[in-house]
């Protein structure tokens, strides 16, 4: 079997590549790093090491790499012969990709009927869906409707902290014990990919906003607090009992709103809460809080991981979100040079205010009641 995997990243490698490997595959990793692409295929293999007390060393085998500029025929042609294809590239670049991989399905068109699955495996609502909204810009009506019976695009919810880090090794990447793939298996077209690593369920959605509004928020709640208390490192941070009670507190809003509306197991949630904060409080994956913090704008648009849980928790029970508006005004707050969102967004605060500022980003109302709370917790 072969596998075609855009983004040879540190989780394209650590998450989706293993779990390929694993299932019998050959993956080809499609990316523009020309050195990690080299390595690829004069390696042919490479080591994911699972960062715990304890740790243990896979070898994942048979991969192989094409550079994406350098050689688009090759990855086309990859695309022609590919039993699934997969990405972990980052929302933004879903778009970038879209156009290469359009070229392959439609040269597969020609000489391979068998039906395809795209799997997006990105930090997103909707990433498959994203990118066959992509794909499809750059096919023709016919062409569209010949995707559409053979291509699959099925949603997916992804869950590994994969540390940023530096290995001697290039191809080397450490990754956490834990993982989570869920696929919606009603989007499938053919028989569904014999990949033990993932769940298959019916309504992805209770998944991803679980994830979104568990995994995300807490994370984000990390990151934004611990930062604003000084804290460089997450697992110091969540260490913190005030960084830990605005969490904490964050996550008890966030799961109410997925408990009444999912219909979640309270019991069961709150073991995943706490399985949630357990792996944050790991050393051995604990990352840097200006690289979880990363793009704050983003993280505070409407359907993201801090305002849509705040104003369905306001919504469904009437009471103020007050551990999401401290981690919502710690956001605003955040700062680093070396990110260019956090930049600009204090550029925005700086010439239109705070309260014109969230308009803008959150895409709040100017009477929408959470800018009053959060402007509470901001004074």
């Amino acid at each position: 079997m072969h596998a075609v995997h855009f983004g040879a990243g540190n989780i394209g490698r650590g998450f989706i590549g293993a779990l390929l490997y694993q299932a019998g595959y050959h993956t080809t990793f499609v990316d523009v790093n020309d050195s990690i692409i080299r390595a690829l295929n004069s390696e042919e293999q490479y080591d994911v090491v699972l960062a715990a007390e304890e740790s243990e060393t896979l070898t994942v085998k048979n991969v192989s790499g094409i550079n994406s500029i350098s050689n688009p025929d090759a990855v086309m042609q990859a695309i022609v012969q590919a039993d699934i294809v997969t990405t972990a590239v980052g929302p933004n670049i879903l778009p970038v990709i879209s156009e290469l991989i359009a070229k392959g399905l439609r040269e597969r068109l020609k000489s391979n009927k068998q039906s395809l699955n795209l799997i997006a495996c990105e930090n997103m609502v909707g990433s498959s869906t994203t990118l066959k909204e992509n794909v499809y810009k750059y096919l023709a009506d016919d062409e569209q409707a010949a995707c559409a019976d053979m291509f699959g695009f099925p949603d997916a919810a992804v869950d590994r902290i994969v540390p940023n880090q530096t290995d001697e090794d290039i191809l080397q990447v450490s990754v956490e014990p834990y993982y989570e793939w869920v696929v919606e298996q009603t989007a499938i077209k053919g028989d569904r990919p014999p990949i033990s690593g993932i769940t298959y369920v019916n309504d992805l959605k209770p998944y991803i906003e679980r994830k979104l509004f568990t995994v995300n928020t807490g994370h984000a709640a990390a990151a934004y607090v611990g930062r604003d208390m000084g804290y460089t490192a997450i697992h110091e941070a969540v260490r913190d009992d005030n960084v830990q009670a605005i969490m904490q507190g964050a996550l008890q809003e966030s799961g109410e709103v997925l408990i009444q509306t999912y219909g979640f197991d309270r019991e069961e949630h709150q073991q995943y809460i706490d399985k949630i904060i357990e792996r944050f409080m790991n050393p051995y994956i604990s990352d840097e809080v200006t690289r979880v913090g990363r793009g704050p704008i983003r993280k505070l648009g409407p359907n993201d991981r801090l305002i849509r849980p705040a104003t369905l928790y306001m919504d469904l029970t009437g009471e103020a979100p007050k551990y999401l508006a401290k981690t919502i005004a710690a956001a605003l707050n955040y700062h680093t040079n070396g990110d260019e969102e956090a930049v600009k967004l204090q550029a925005m605060i700086a010439e239109q205010g705070y309260i014109r500022t969230l308009q803008i980003v959150a895409d709040l109302e100017a009477d929408d009641p959470l800018i009053d709370i959060i402007m509470q917790e901001l004074e």
